[in-house]
């Protein structure tokens, strides 16, 4: 008995080991991180130094915070993704680009999120709206780059399929750029809104994917409430347009994204139903951020500066379609902790540490999310599978 209790010591010992610690503070061993700028921490930034055509748009100063550095982030500071990680003892998650080739890439981690990227192909937006993206890596695309880098993470099929389950998937936030794009150049909304069954079908086709490949949790952000951006209420704004009372939101853009989230909400459920050892979280951005307009007291901001962006120059909003944050315009706010909004598109450091509080530690997934081993993973392949 004390032999067989040593040896089972000793291997959960190599475990906790080869986690880095991670088994103290919860289950995930890595974060494999899809999406668009709202959770790329640098791959828009590494291919532009690779690729002529690619454009980084998010130079000083954006990345203030991170202190002597602009880190490709689309924000003053830390993101959701950034947060997370901090919260499950991993270190923050390294971009692909960044980190592509080395030994053993990615086994607390890979981000394959690029700015700009949409759920559907670049080549059907740009067809549809005449809008060149900024580049071609749709969750498709950053699917496929996961597949090719599985042999610098893993040794072989076995490896992979345990190293997947016992990764906290997160799926974004993906699709907002197919509606931004068409809503940059002015196309009405209900012109938009015929493809949202699109958008949403490639996220579920890309989840239902990655659950054949052996994930057990994924993390499924809806959108944001797309009515309360710097930049919507620029170029949409008028005085025949509906605004919500409260929020100072334009009600029928802020609707869309509901619709959005509602149908996503939908087959996430379907979902569940075909796969009931898969933990599958809905993240509501929308209603974790709307709670912050609606209140804004509550939560250390001001009416006057709650819809304006930090990073701008000049307009209502401070936001201006042809002095962008970075490019022309580099004039940023005295206190950005005292804005929402960095730029007119993208959120600030303080409020994606709000929003990943209110969804990691407050009510805002569903079901709620919990650092700790779902039993499904735990039965799959938890510790006992390695001693």
């Amino acid at each position: 008995m004390a032999s067989s209790s040593g040896s089972r010591f000793f291997a959960g010992f190599l475990v906790v080991l080869f986690s880095g610690g991670l088994y103290a503070n919860g289950c995930y061993l890595s974060i494999i991180s899809f999406g668009d700028s709202i959770a790329d921490t640098g791959n828009l930034k590494q291919l532009a130094l690779i690729y002529d055509d690619v454009v980084f748009i998010c130079g000083p100063p954006y990345g203030q915070n991170f202190i002597g550095q602009s880190t490709g982030r689309c924000s003053n500071g830390r993101l959701i993704i950034d947060f997370l990680a901090e919260s499950l003892g991993l270190p923050l998650i390294p971009p692909y680009f960044n980190s592509k080739g080395s030994s053993g890439v990615g086994r607390q981690g890979v981000n394959y999120a690029v700015v700009g990227a949409t759920a559907l192909d670049a080549s059907f937006i740009e067809a549809k709206w005449s809008e060149r993206s900024v580049i071609n890596a749709s969750i498709k695309i950053q699917l496929a780059w996961f597949k090719q880098s599985l042999s610098s993470i893993c040794d072989n099929g076995s490896d992979c399929r345990n190293f997947i389950g016992r990764s906290l998937i997160l799926m974004g936030e993906i699709g907002g750029n197919d509606y931004n794009y068409p809503l940059s150049v002015g196309q009405p909304i209900d012109e938009i809104e015929p493809i949202v069954p699109l958008v949403v079908d490639a996220i579920i086709s890309t989840i239902n994917e990655l659950i054949v490949m052996g994930a057990r949790t994924l993390i499924v952000p809806g959108n944001f409430p797309l009515g309360c951006l710097p930049r919507i209420l620029t170029i949409y704004g008028s005085d025949k347009e509906e605004y919500d009372p409260i929020t100072g939101c334009m009600t029928k853009f802020n609707k869309f994204a509901e619709y959005h989230n509602k149908m996503l909400q939908t087959k996430l459920n379907h979902i569940r139903e075909l796969n009931p050892n898969v933990t599958l979280i809905y993240a509501d951005y929308y209603n974790s951020l709307m709670q912050i307009y609606r209140s804004p007291y509550e939560y250390g901001f001001t009416n006057d500066k709650i819809l304006k962006a930090c990073c701008g120059c000049g307009g209502p909003f401070n936001f201006n379609v042809s002095m962008l944050c970075g490019e022309l315009c580099k004039t940023v706010c005295d206190e950005p902790d005292t804005y929402l909004s960095w730029d007119g598109i993208h959120l600030t450091e303080i409020a994606y540490k709000l929003i990943f509080k209110s969804l990691f530690q407050g009510p805002y997934t569903i079901p709620e999310f919990s650092p700790l081993c779902p039993a499904s993973s735990q039965a799959e392949v938890g510790l006992s599978s390695y001693i």
